[in-house]
């Protein structure tokens, strides 16, 4: 027998088994980038071939996202070796000539026309820039306008945006950021002038010739316009008479709609809250569904059901009150998803426990709940009850509240204060709102568009009314793109504003990041660094940036590097992924440096803590919601899903 040399056959095994190891091929890093990839989306003239040389191919739909493996060149054009994903699977080759760069991984989310003219879509960066440089862009917009109104082509335009709202949650679209530049218009504002991409979901059914008939289908099962109104309401002691004069005000409300047989089209609930039961358990509940909309049949029922709700017997042990509670399971217990107009009118006389506090028992603030609150599409009212014992907590409550119910609809808050907690001037407000909100109900049930004398009302509660108006056609626009399968028009590459011409501080399109698990549980992973890092700064700003540069270091920065006298501020420590950079962005986080922090007092320093452990518990809503996650082309691995990130919740 003969001698064999055992580290002979070990080199060799070791050189046979590597290909069977699976040692998956990496994709192109992005250039002068360490983990970013190439990535390319396709247009609707690409065809996948397993060869370049091959004569045909075959179609793939549009606006995929592939990750590229391989360029080559050759007969005069470029092919590119394409995989769905990251992991070292590649189906094939596309022409280069089909195919658009797309490194920033950001698309654009329409915002309700309701109070703005439709988004243009220019062919020409030069065009669009010539109308936002003028002082009076009107002068130039309106033969544009009226060309497109008489359906007349323009040579500068190639699309514009449908007049119904297209929901970028139940008709999913994709308009990416390509590139793009922050300027200061003719009249003084800053705006965002971007290149961009635009192909709906639903262009790709018109192909296979179903579009049409799944749109007839969706009109024709459409439920008639309808609304639900719940109230969530604060029933700690002292709350008795607003609980009463809500009871009130439906009551009367529903005395019109049954005059004229609406009542299943204006549906009322009532949600109520007190606070955390570990100081009390005779407050008997956090929070509590008293009448759901869904279940209320007539005025009768809703009286029965919330005639239990009394006043709270013992007190709670903060001034503030868990009032995120009754918002939080008004949004997820109830279903809204029967009904095309959707309110909660929260009313209380005291502020939230923070999502921070250890009675917290969402561990919420308003910012995640006003964006839960966007994504069902139900707006937040909020009827604030100034009294005299909770003065100091004023401030605090008004802050709160006016963040919670900013809505992107309209682009305000929903916030209105009751001075001195008047009882009566409660009951003008709650009838009034409530009266509104259904009255508008009807008329879009009866197909009418009116908004009322109230425009031009000279009382105190005028503004609050035109919101409500303004606020129920958006619903209503909302509702009709939901009908008509309304979705992002079919265009190319084109420039685009992402502010009203005319009204520079209403926005057009606002921006989304496209983060997949392994970037948000990373991005997580960073800012509870930060929180802690942060926590130590309370004592000491110094402990604050020497333990973020360990963190750093610990990362793979150069130690050197960190240690140089340019490396002054949060985003320069290399913390933050960079899939982040070049987001066109502020950011309070990233910008602060050793200075800026010590010049802070405590109380700002701590609401920096509180707003990244915010932005942490949203972190984590959004890794475990399952149904929210996209993906962005056949046959990828669900690692690579996507997660649309509002650029508020960035650190």
């Amino acid at each position: 027998m003969n001698k064999i040399d055992i580290s002979k056959l070990f080199f060799t095994i070791g050189l046979t088994c590597f290909p069977l190891l699976g040692f998956a091929a990496e994709p192109l890093k992005q250039a002068g980038k360490t983990t970013l990839y190439q990535r390319v989306l396709s247009t609707p003239s690409c065809q996948l071939k397993s060869n370049f040389t091959d004569s045909k191919g075959k179609s793939v739909p549009a606006f995929s996202r592939y990750y590229v493996y391989e360029r080559k060149y050759e007969n005069n054009q470029k092919w590119l070796k394409v995989g769905p994903d990251s992991f070292g699977k590649t189906i094939g080759w596309i022409n280069d000539s089909c195919a658009i760069d797309w490194n920033m991984q950001m698309t654009l989310v329409f915002t309700n026309p309701v109070d703005r003219e439709p988004l243009l879509f220019f062919k020409d960066k030069a065009d669009l820039t010539k109308i936002v440089d003028a002082e009076n862009p009107e002068t130039l917009l309106k033969p544009i306008r009226d060309a497109l109104k008489s359906n007349k082509s323009v040579s500068q335009v190639l699309a514009q945006e449908p007049k119904e709202y297209v929901d970028f949650k139940s008709n999913f679209y994709l308009l990416p950021i390509l590139q793009g530049e922050e300027v200061m218009n003719g009249q003084g504002f800053y705006e965002r002038v971007l290149e961009v991409a635009s192909l709906s979901k639903q262009d790709e059914l018109v192909k296979k010739g179903s579009s049409n008939s799944q749109s007839n289908d969706k009109a024709s099962n459409q439920t008639p316009f309808n609304a639900a109104i719940v109230f969530v309401i604060d029933s700690t002691i002292s709350m008795d008479p607003y609980i009463s004069r809500t009871r009130e005000a439906v009551k009367r409300v529903y005395k019109k709609i049954e005059k004229e047989h609406l009542q299943d089209q204006v549906k009322f609930g009532l949600v109520s809250f007190r606070s955390s039961l570990k100081t009390s358990k005779k407050l008997e509940f956090v929070s509590k569904i008293f009448v759901d909309p869904n279940q209320v049949k007539s005025k009768d029922s809703f009286l029965k059901a919330s005639a239990s709700l009394k006043q709270a017997k013992v007190s709670t042990a903060y001034f503030a009150e868990d009032a995120f509670a009754g918002i939080n399971q008004a949004l997820n217990e109830i279903n809204w998803d029967n009904f095309s107009a959707r309110y909660i009118i929260l009313i209380t006389d005291a502020s939230a426990i923070p999502g921070d506090d250890k009675l917290s028992s969402t561990k919420m603030d308003a910012a995640q709940l006003r964006l839960e609150a966007q994504h069902k599409g139900v707006a937040i009212y909020a009827l604030h009850l100034k009294t005299a014992n909770g003065i100091k907590d004023h401030p605090i409550a008004k802050a709160q509240y006016s963040d919670l119910t900013f809505n992107d609809f309209i682009h305000k808050s929903l916030y209105y204060p009751v001075n001195a907690g008047n009882v009566q001037q409660f009951g003008q407000k709650v009838d009034l709102l409530a009266e509104a909100l259904s009255t508008q109900v009807k008329l879009a049930y009866k197909g009418e568009v009116s908004v009322g004398s109230a425009l031009n009302s000279k009382d105190e509660n005028a503004d609050m009314i035109k919101d409500a108006l303004l606020l129920s056609k958006a619903m209503q626009l909302a509702y009709l793109g939901d009908t008509k399968g309304a979705k992002a028009p079919t265009v190319f590459k084109a420039w685009i504003a992402d502010k009203d011409f005319v009204k520079p501080t209403i926005p057009t399109a606002e921006p989304r990041i496209l983060l997949t698990k392994s970037q948000l549980s990373d991005l997580s992973d960073v800012v509870s660094k930060i929180a802690n890092a942060a926590n130590d700064g309370l004592i000491s700003a110094d402990d604050m940036f020497s333990q973020l540069r360990s963190v750093a270091a610990a990362m793979g920065q150069d130690p050197s590097k960190l240690k140089s006298d340019s490396v002054t501020k949060i985003a320069d420590l290399g913390l933050l992924g960079e899939y982040l950079d070049n987001i066109p962005y502020k950011s309070d986080v990233t910008g602060l440096d050793q200075d800026a922090w010590k010049s802070m007092s405590g109380l700002e320093q701590e609401k920096f803590i509180r707003n990244l452990n915010s932005k942490i518990r949203y972190y984590q809503k959004c890794n475990a919601d399952v149904d929210r996650w996209i993906s962005l082309s056949e046959g990828s691995d669900p690692r690579e899903n996507v997660y649309p990130i509002p650029l508020e919740m960035l650190p």
